[in-house]
Formats: C-alpha cells, sequence, structure tokens
C-alpha cells in the first residue's frame, strides 16, 4: 500500500518533518517511500555509485550534493545499477542527466535539476551522517515519503 504525502501530513499533523526543497521527478516511479541512507558530496559521483552498487534494501538513497546545478551525479547507468541492487529510489539535493533513460526505470529519482556535464569520480563523500536540507534534519534510519505534492520525513 502506497501513502501520499498530503495524506501522510494530515495524520502525522504538527509532527510532519516536510521538507521544502524543490524537487523535481525524473524516474519511472513518480512516489518513492523507504528508509534511508544518507550521502554528502560535492560535484563528485564515485560514492554514490559505490553505494547503489551495495544491496538497498528497499531503501531510499538521500544525497545532499550542495544543491550544485552545474554537474549531474548520477545518470541512467548507476540509476540500473541502484535498481538491480533492490534500491527503491534516489532523492538529489543536486543534479542528474539522461532523464530520457531515468524516466524508462521503474525507481524513485528526485532531484533538482538535469544536466547533460558528469560530476567527477575521486571518491570524496561522506556516508550515514545526519543531512540538513531546506531546514529538515535528515538521519539515517529514518523513513522518507516522496512524490509530486512534497517531501516528507518521519523518524520511526
Amino acid at each position: 500500500m502506497r501513502i501520499n504525502t498530503a495524506d501522510l501530513c494530515d495524520s502525522l499533523g504538527d509532527a510532519a518533518q516536510v521538507c521544502t526543497s524543490n524537487w523535481r521527478s525524473y524516474g519511472g516511479n513518480p512516489t518513492v517511500s523507504g528508509r534511508i541512507q544518507t550521502l554528502r558530496i560535492h560535484e563528485d559521483a564515485a560514492l554514490i555509485r559505490q553505494t547503489l552498487a551495495t544491496p538497498g534494501l528497499g531503501r531510499v538513497l538521500v544525497v545532499d550534493a550542495g544543491a550544485s546545478l552545474r554537474v549531474a551525479v548520477l545518470g541512467d547507468n548507476m540509476a540500473r545499477t541502484g535498481l538491480a541492487n533492490g534500491w527503491a529510489g534516489v532523492v538529489i539535493e543536486g543534479a542528474v542527466r539522461d532523464v530520457q533513460t531515468l524516466g524508462s526505470l521503474d525507481m524513485g529519482i528526485f532531484a533538482l535539476g538535469q544536466t547533460p556535464l558528469r560530476a567527477g569520480r575521486t571518491g570524496w563523500g561522506e556516508l550515514g551522517v545526519i543531512l540538513n536540507i531546506a531546514g529538515i534534519r535528515i538521519r539515517p534510519g529514518a523513513t522518507i515519503t516522496v512524490d509530486m505534492d512534497g517531501a516528507v520525513v518521519t523518524e520511526d
């Protein structure tokens, strides 16, 4: 059963943590919900690739890419890797590329925008850290639900 963010907000009331980041849907699945794995990077995609190559177990990878739209930190090959490894989705405070192909994948993919320029591959980043995106504290193990109305983070 899928729950949408509006119903989630109605049921949680003031306890709903609504993320006001302006994420757009790029994946073939316009809704995603699952436990969070976090990642902080800056214009580098290597750690995203490594993380999506591990068992996702239905989790959602939330990436703080510093809101950079200069380079894309996720493309179709990485998304296919994540899908094959059981990741429910990826939510990026940054940019993606290969958007036509991303739209054909049965995965929730949300980002601020798109660009054709690929990010670096140095491997810099921090996995499993607490993020603060649009004033919302996002920690590993919490739950995120994202749809066309927005994003809600819940602490279980």
